[in-house]
């Protein structure tokens, strides 16, 4: 089936050959909006007080900024050195379990949130956890 090409069809195409005007990339456009919807923050190496007073922070920034949605990697604490101290468990992360706990006993940071659950398997697994943030009110 042949059609014929309408004539402003064929003005439209030229003036599109002819304009020396980038082409957006639409992917670029993309991504920069869905970045503004979560942000990701990795606790490795931070000590317990460290990653408490980062997280405090990085949760009220983030929520300032219109934020959705955190992922939160503490890892799993397989290679933590808690094993030296004898009052710490040496099959549970200090991170891991600590920085939720502290988050969860935050009254202030708990009003910014919506939900804090278990990171899916893409994610990080058991050594990430997701924070949903409510919207912020104008």
């Amino acid at each position: 089936m042949i059609k014929k090409i309408s004539e402003k069809d064929k003005k439209d195409w030229e003036n599109f050959l002819s304009n020396d005007d980038p082409i957006p990339n639409k992917d670029n456009l993309l991504e920069k909006k869905k970045n503004k919807f979560f942000k990701v923050a990795d606790l490795h190496g931070y000590s317990l007080d460290n990653a408490n007073t980062f997280i405090k922070n990085f949760i009220e920034s983030s929520y300032e900024e219109g934020v959705q949605k955190l992922i939160i990697i503490t890892g799993k604490g397989l290679h933590s050195n808690n094993y030296k101290n004898p009052y710490s468990s040496k099959n549970l992360g200090i991170l891991r379990y600590s920085v939720p706990e502290f988050i969860r006993s935050n009254e202030s940071l708990m009003k910014l949130i919506n939900n804090i659950q278990d990171a899916s398997i893409e994610d990080g697994g058991s050594g990430s956890f997701y924070i949903y943030l409510k919207k912020k009110k104008n």
